[in-house]
């Protein structure tokens, strides 16, 4: 039988969870969005912070915090003039076994010999050219010096092709001969290549010949290319990182390397190709290393070429170029750098911003990012669940109107109270209802809906309509005759006649000083909430948003989602009601609600010649035309309700005066509780909550 064994999935994501849901990602987007920040920094700023949730996927910053970490690390990884290092001493040993031989030989030879080597010069390069042709008594001598030989050739390739140190190591002579036929092959690919004349089957065949050459096994020549010009360009950095000395010093060595191995040419040819074809990548940048262990000139480059890819990718995951996205960042680089989470991380986040716009919450045109109705009806609707969710009231919140019509003309019916009703209580029914349960409670037995009462008279069931008799109550022990206990059961309210439609019109603020208040946020999210609520629950209801400064205008919620504040100076309630009364106009026969968000008094009025004129204080002139549009409301019978998000002298006095001849409330809520406020009044007002 078959055997199984279960246990987390490890090779990436989970492939059966659940997709991620980007509209929590747009809430999040949507708070800097309220507050006045651009879309697209909105969006950056997401994703520099990461997803909202429980997935644990980090943000751009999260990345980039690794990024900085890794770079650190390799820089203390070590030095690099390990090979000249590692040179010195290969060649003073090889030196010192052969004085140990030469020292007890008598002959003028070997005296001759140890003049020679006294006479060596200091630079590693021009003492190893100057041995090339010394011949050894030493035999040990000799096997260290071709080992120092083999190394700076082995260590020079390296650093052209990774891993080339590894696959030379123990092969046979011949090894040598098949790397001269692989750079001969691959720089004339490269010629070949610039004619416009490469085919892949060209590069497969180069593959299938000199494969074991290239670990990491590119699939085109591009991917090549861009894998060997990056180690050229990091050795180059090496060179200049190194002082004068030492690069003429290590120079001089690896031309001597390559001369010895016949691939001083094949290897100026391909380095003047791949500058050539790749000038971008920084070719003699120094770069500053803190290790204190010395680093082979292999290790050496491939420390510099990923400090060079953490550099490129650190510059990506900054995004702070125009037109910045995360398709920018080159996936494979930040696996080769960070592993497989950060490819995850990575993709989540392009996800994200990807879902956005092909769900339809953003669209760009004219190359910037705007949110699209649908957002913006999202972002109303989580401003609303916001609010309902801070409502304390037990129904301060319920909009359910399964009960009859809340708002009118009493229609002579009535039903029982619930906790939160604002009706009229109906006294006698009320009353009516204690005495009949103080009668059946006092019999239980004997009394029941529609059984005898001991007077003879038939009692009906509760809550239905009294009869012109009177109901005789018991005497009870404790009470004087003739109480009658009131419970909470007894209650009823009154119905009222419900008008099919309101006209509600929202004026918002919109001057700068919102804005110093810090109010401007609580502003734009209480609209796009009440716009949510008319629109979702209130259908029939006809709303207008109307902003105002130096002049007013009608708002589209997804207008209002990502407005400014304005750079102005007036707040011109005078032109807002105006158009807050032809609105009105147009919905004759619609219950009308008019609901004012401020922080100042009027400074501002439109004149006959249709301008704006501000003054401050406020010109007796404001005043006078803005009282006058109040009390065009009061005659059309709509209350104005003034939200007040500052405690000024001037701004108290003008909206006492508006409540005085108007008839309207007027509240003084926190920034925090305004949502509470505007939406709970709406609510009131649309129940006929009186």
């Amino acid at each position: 039988m078959s055997r199984y064994r279960y246990g987390a999935y490890e090779d990436g994501p989970d492939p059966l969870a659940p997709p991620y849901d980007v509209r929590d990602a747009l809430d999040a987007m949507g708070d800097s969005v309220l507050e006045g920040t651009r879309p697209d920094e909105a969006l950056r700023d997401l994703l520099r912070r990461g997803l909202p949730g429980a997935d644990g996927r980090r943000g751009l910053d999260d990345i980039l915090r690794q990024v900085r970490e890794r770079r650190r690390e390799l820089r203390d990884r070590g030095r690099l003039d390990g090979t000249l290092e590692q040179a010195r001493a290969l060649l003073d040993t090889a030196i010192g076994q052969e004085r140990a031989e030469l020292f007890p030989d008598p002959s003028d030879d070997a005296r001759l010999r140890e003049a020679e080597l006294d006479t060596l010069p200091a630079d590693t390069a021009q003492a190893i050219r100057r041995l090339s042709d010394y011949q050894w008594r030493s035999d040990a001598a000799r096997e260290t010096f071709e080992r120092l030989k083999d190394l700076l050739r082995h260590d020079v390739l390296d650093a052209q092709f990774q891993g080339m140190k590894q696959a030379l190591e123990g092969q046979d002579p011949q090894a040598m001969e098949r790397v001269k036929d692989m750079m001969a092959a691959l720089n004339e690919m490269l010629e070949k290549d610039a004619r416009g004349e490469h085919t892949q089957e060209d590069f497969d065949r180069f593959m299938e010949e000199h494969g074991e050459f290239f670990p990491d096994q590119p699939q085109n020549l591009e991917e090549l290319v861009d894998s060997l010009a990056r180690r050229a360009a990091a050795m180059d950095r090496l060179m200049a990182s190194l002082s004068p000395e030492q690069q003429a010093e290590l120079a001089a060595l690896m031309d001597q390397a390559m001369q010895d191995a016949g691939l001083a040419m094949e290897m100026s040819r391909l380095n003047d190709a791949l500058r050539t074809r790749r000038p971008d990548l920084g070719w003699g940048a120094p770069e500053r290393m803190t290790g204190d262990q010395p680093l082979g000139m292999g290790d050496a480059t491939t420390a510099l070429a990923e400090l060079a890819d953490l550099a490129e990718l650190e510059a990506a995951l900054g995004q702070d170029y125009p037109g910045a996205r995360l398709d920018d960042i080159d996936e494979e680089a930040v696996r080769r750098a960070l592993g497989r989470r950060a490819v995850d991380d990575l993709g989540a986040l392009r996800r994200i911003e990807q879902e956005l716009e092909r769900q339809g919450y953003l669209q760009r045109k004219k190359g910037a990012l705007e949110l699209t109705p649908k957002a913006v009806r999202r972002l109303g609707d989580t401003a609303l669940r916001r609010v309902f969710s801070q409502l304390t009231a037990g129904r301060q919140g319920d909009h359910d109107q399964r009960d009859a019509g809340q708002a009118g003309e009493l229609t002579g019916s009535s039903r029982e109270w619930r906790f939160g009703d604002e009706q009229p209580l109906d006294v006698v029914r009320t009353v009516s209802n204690a005495i009949r349960r103080n009668v059946m409670d006092a019999n239980p037995a004997v009394f029941s809906a529609g059984s005898v009462s001991p007077a003879g008279l038939t009692v009906p069931p509760a809550r239905t309509t009294p009869t012109a008799r009177t109901i005789p109550t018991p005497p009870t022990s404790g009470r004087r005759p003739g109480a009658v206990k009131l419970s909470v059961d007894d209650f009823e309210v009154h119905e009222t006649e419900r008008r099919s439609a309101a006209a509600v019109c929202l004026l918002v603020d919109l001057s700068y000083s919102m804005v110093l208040r810090g109010t401007w946020a609580a502003a734009k999210q209480t609209t796009l909430a009440l716009h949510s609520l008319v629109t979702s629950q209130f259908p029939q209801d006809a709303i207008q948003i109307i902003g105002f400064s130096n002049y007013a205008r009608t708002l589209h919620p997804t207008e209002m989602a990502g407005l400014d504040w304005d750079m102005v100076q007036g707040t011109n309630l005078h032109h807002a009601l105006m158009i807050a009364g032809r609105h009105l106009d147009r919905h004759p026969d619609f219950e009308p609600i008019v609901l004012v968000v401020t922080d100042g008094e009027p400074t501002a009025h439109l004149q006959s010649n249709g301008r704006s004129l501000f003054d401050y204080p406020p010109s007796p002139d404001t005043l006078v035309l803005t009282l006058a549009e109040v009390d065009k409301m009061t005659r059309r019978g709509a209350g104005m309700n003034f939200f007040m998000l500052a405690e000024d002298r001037r701004l108290v006095s003008f909206v006492e005066e508006v409540a005085r001849r108007n008839g309207g409330r007027v509240f003084a809520p926190d920034a925090e509780r305004l949502g509470q406020y505007v939406v709970s009044d709406y609510l009131r007002v649309r129940r006929g909550r009186r």
